[in-house]
């Protein structure tokens, strides 16, 4: 009678050859590539692939999949102290080579990770104007030119506008010519 394998069962290297390319190759190849990769044959890679990641019958290389997983994410993981510690480091070494953007920037991720120094704001509004009464799309018109208005006070440039300004005089000679050189090439 064969011996039962459990979770403390040993590995064999084609086992363990299976587990580090299923894991650290996660979704980038297929049970059976990591199969064959490991060293099975090819004609039976798909069934050597089954047998490995089913817990009935290989539990042990089940076990280590998991259990080297959970070492990776552990090792690899985003943490918050590691993802502001990175973004620091980052923003060192763009200042060192003089990339100031690049610097700017790692500045301001480990901002928003801090998750009180810069607030994002959005205004979400659900309907449309065909859910409106009469009524308030006028009072939507009025509040929205009181905003332009507003704008338009803010400004120190005034609007060319025959209105407010009057049109553009030409000089009695006609438009003046630039005296500048034209530099063509």
């Amino acid at each position: 009678m064969a011996s039962k394998l459990t979770t403390k069962s040993r590995l064999t290297r084609k086992q363990q050859l299976f587990v580090r390319e299923l894991v650290s190759k996660d979704g980038q190849i297929t049970l059976r590539e990591a199969a064959i990769n490991a060293g099975y044959a090819p004609t039976s890679a798909h069934t050597r692939a089954y047998e490995l990641t089913h817990p009935d019958i290989s539990p042990h290389v089940v076990f280590e999949i998991n259990r080297y997983r959970a070492e990776l994410d552990a090792k690899y993981g985003v943490t918050y102290g590691r993802h502001v510690r990175d973004l620091q480091n980052i923003r060192d070494n763009a200042l060192d080579n003089g990339a100031y953007s690049a610097a700017v920037q790692a500045e301001y991720r480990r901002g928003q990770a801090q998750g009180d120094i810069y607030i994002n704001k959005s205004e979400i509004r659900h309907g449309s104007i065909d859910q409106m009464s009469k009524e308030e799309v006028m009072e939507a018109i009025k509040e929205i030119k009181s905003y332009a208005e507003a704008d338009r006070k803010q400004t120190d440039t005034p609007v060319r506008d025959e209105k407010r300004i009057g049109p553009m005089e030409a000089s009695p000679g006609g438009l003046e010519e630039d005296e500048t050189p034209d530099i063509t090439h």
